[in-house]
């Protein structure tokens, strides 16, 4: 008992190596794709165009500066005015830098979302193209392998024809049928350089000289109940989030219209350089005059209009949150569907293969050693392809919808 405890121990441990041995090669082409596809760079770039419009918005205006000389200098009583210096700083009223900074900074963050959001649908097109590839070249194995075997059946049917037990018929059927298998499989070929350059085309890539994919798809379920995944995707989808974030930009915004109605602060100060009059005030030829001055808004309608419009702009993105909630709701019940699907395909066709495997065998014998039909053994081994295939398709349909599911997610 403690033995076979032992290799049951053993075998897991290989398998579970095995499994994570081919994953990294799928992990290894998802790191290529995050740091080559040329989109998601695009969408990182934006993100950090955004960062830099926070500390644009939280600076104070630049001070004004201005000289002005007198061509004809201006009498005084102290002397005659030369030239004249003046600044000036203007202040916009309290709190209204610190929430265009906040709005930037989550206008921000809104496009770091869409980055990810980006990111999630390259990995899950790539996943997608990766099981497309799996499935194609295994595909092209099975119809190799039932090439060969039609092959073994083409040979017996000439010596029993030459033996004058069957009709030449069976050999023409039979070519027939490989015929068929090889216009299929040259379309497979061709089909796998189209998926490969669309797979090096995610990646950005034409470094890589083939593709590596398993003998032998995964079979993992998905990991977590429907209820939980769905809940998931309601906080994590990075495109709701990315609502959520303008949604609080917005907010900012609106306070930032209330307070443009408020008035902004101006300080600033004048410099006279006075020549000497004919009193001869020594000392007496510079004066520094402190001005406070303030913006008055009189067009309320305006500051009211910029108010009213981020308003209708704040609705609009809870309109949307509202239809994306829906659209990911439907889009995650149909993956959550293929999903269920394909795992029903995969059970179905596990048997069904089994079945028609048998039921072949058994028709291999008569057919060896007596006249049973020979088209029921070319249907039967059609059915064998077929379901071969099949479950092969749903296999790697099972991995792309649980990939779906993911990106759903926010993973």
């Amino acid at each position: 008992m403690r033995k076979i405890k032992i290799i049951t121990l053993l075998l897991f441990v290989l398998l579970t190596s095995w499994v994570t041995a081919q994953r990294e090669d799928l992990d290894n082409y998802l790191r290529i794709a995050s740091e080559n596809n040329p989109e998601l760079k695009a969408k990182f770039n934006d993100y950090m165009a955004a960062l830099e419009v926070a500390p644009q918005v939280k600076a104070l205006p630049d001070p004004q500066v201005a000289f002005a000389y007198f061509i004809s200098p201006v009498e005084t009583r102290v002397g005659p005015q030369q030239f004249r210096i003046s600044a000036s700083h203007l202040f916009p009223w309290f709190g209204t830098l610190a929430a265009k900074e906040n709005a930037a900074i989550r206008t921000a963050k809104a496009k770091y979302e869409l980055f990810e959001e980006t990111k999630s649908k390259l990995f899950n097109e790539v996943r997608g193209a990766y099981f497309n590839l799996y499935f194609n070249k295994k595909a092209i194995a099975i119809t190799l392998e039932n090439i060969e075997i039609l092959q073994t059946f083409q040979k017996l049917a000439t010596i029993k024809v030459e033996v004058g037990k069957v009709s030449v018929v069976d050999e023409y059927r039979i070519e027939m049928e490989i015929n068929e298998l090889e216009n299929q499989l040259a379309l497979l070929k061709d089909q796998e350089y189209v998926l490969e350059v669309m797979f090096k085309n995610f990646l950005n890539t034409h470094e890589i000289e083939s593709i590596s994919v398993p003998d032998d798809l995964w079979r993992n379920d998905f990991p977590i109940s429907k209820q939980a995944a769905l809940d998931s995707v309601t906080t994590n989808n990075h495109q709701l989030l990315s609502i959520e974030l303008q949604q609080a930009a917005l907010e900012y915004q609106r306070d930032v219209a209330k307070r443009s109605g408020n008035p902004n602060f101006n300080i600033g100060f004048d410099y006279i350089l006075m020549g000497k009059g004919e009193n001869n005030l020594a000392g007496k030829d510079a004066f520094i005059f402190p001005s406070v001055g303030l913006t008055i808004p009189l067009y309320r309608n305006k500051y009211k209009a910029k108010v009213q419009e981020v308003i209708y702009l704040e609705a609009t993105k809870s309109f949307e949150k509202e239809n994306k909630n829906n659209l990911l709701e439907t889009l995650f019940e149909n993956g959550w569907k293929d999903y269920h699907d394909a795992k029903r395909r995969i059970q179905l066709y596990d048997t069904q293969l089994d079945l028609a495997l048998k039921a072949i065998k058994i028709l291999e014998t008569g057919y060896v050693t007596g006249n049973k039909d020979f088209e029921e053994i070319l249907r039967m081994e059609r059915k064998v392809l077929t379901y071969h295939l099949e479950k092969e398709k749903a296999i790697a349909d099972k991995q792309g919808a649980i990939s779906f599911l993911n990106y759903l997610m926010g993973k």
